[in-house]
């Protein structure tokens, strides 16, 4: 194999609060050759997820869950989820031009040396993006935390922050498919009206124009909450205990409020909690087996095919929009999955 050249994204220092452009570099390194069993891929599509921001943390209680959120030490690669195509391969299992995808990194290339971090289409049926979204971690984040999680009943009353995110936007999709009333919030006008009028939400609010979240909950749920899937914890999270009915349940997906903010801290109302049986659930992706991934696959592919699953992406070009694009998930800019597509397919 020829010697390669390998642009990559790191950052300069840890980052404790919310991360600027700034903080990011772009350094190349020269590939070493590749050792028995290694798979050189070639990046084409990358995850941008805001759980990382923890990774880069100089500590972080997440950093110690799973292998996938360790802590990234300034100066050194970022993995993530993502689709490549196999330009060289040591490996029986992984032929020149095979298209993989599972963790690779913020990065033109990606030596893989633990193969069952990598996984190969064998069909392409459906956009190589796909994979990294919808097929990818945030589909079965969604889809795990709603039914193996929240285990809901037809008819149930369904709250969805963060709506139009990568998560929550496929949250209250499989909802409305099994028969709930699905209510989201977002944080501009524009993703309002794209959850009411093109995911088929039954209603939703702008969080930033509300100024008692505790009334906007009672007008938007009379009756009560039975299901919240949460990704942003702080007041939201408060202002829902208030408001859901007895035994319901809680999917606690992200934090997206506190990950910025070391020191905002909230004060649920255990009373609700415990004399309404309320159930908050912690997860992550990982935990799900893989029976569960098999089912979501079967379901989420059936649902696409037939035109039932709406997949939004915001799709950036070229690794040094990875910066950017990042910085952008905590600003608010992306609707759907945020990725970059490293090269062209």
């Amino acid at each position: 194999m020829e010697m390669l050249n390998n642009k990559f994204i790191t950052i300069k220092t840890d980052i404790e609060e919310a991360p600027h452009e700034s903080m990011f570099e772009i350094k190349t390194q020269t590939l070493p050759p590749l050792d028995e069993h290694d798979v050189l891929v070639k990046c084409l599509y990358v995850s941008i997820d805001p759980y990382q921001i923890n990774r880069m943390k100089s500590r972080s209680s997440s950093q110690n869950s799973v292998a996938a959120a360790s802590k990234i030490t300034p100066g050194m690669t970022i993995n993530c989820l993502g689709l490549g195509r196999v330009v060289a391969s040591n490996h029986p299992d992984y032929q020149k031009n095979d298209i993989v995808h599972g963790t690779i990194n913020w990065a033109e290339y990606t030596i893989v040396k633990t193969q069952d971090m990598l996984k190969k289409l064998d069909t392409i049926e459906f956009p190589l993006s796909y994979y990294v979204g919808i097929f990818g971690f945030s589909g079965l984040t969604a889809y795990g935390g709603f039914f193996k999680i929240c285990k809901p009943k037809k008819e149930d009353k369904v709250f969805v922050s963060a709506a139009a995110g990568s998560v929550g936007n496929l949250v209250g999709q499989y909802a409305k498919l099994f028969g709930c009333y699905v209510v989201g919030c977002a944080g501009t006008k524009q993703k309002v009206n794209f959850l009411k009028e093109k995911l088929g939400f039954d209603e939703a609010f702008n969080y930033k124009e509300e100024t008692d979240l505790n009334s906007t909950l009672q007008r938007y749920f009379p009756d009560g909450i039975d299901i919240y899937f949460d990704n942003v914890g702080g007041e939201m999270l408060e202002a829902v205990v208030a408001n859901m009915n007895a035994f319901g349940r809680i999917a606690a997906c992200g934090v997206l409020s506190g990950y910025t903010n070391s020191k905002k801290h909230i004060a649920l109302s255990m009373v609700d909690v415990v004399y309404k049986r309320i159930m908050i659930h912690g997860f992550l992706a990982t935990d799900f087996t893989s029976n569960d991934f098999n089912d979501f696959m079967s379901v989420t592919k059936d649902y696409v095919r037939a035109g039932k699953l709406s997949v939004p992406e915001d799709i950036s070009f070229g690794i040094e929009t990875i910066p950017s694009a990042f910085v952008g998930l905590f600003r608010g800019d992306n609707v759907g999955k945020k990725i970059v597509q490293i090269a062209k397919e």
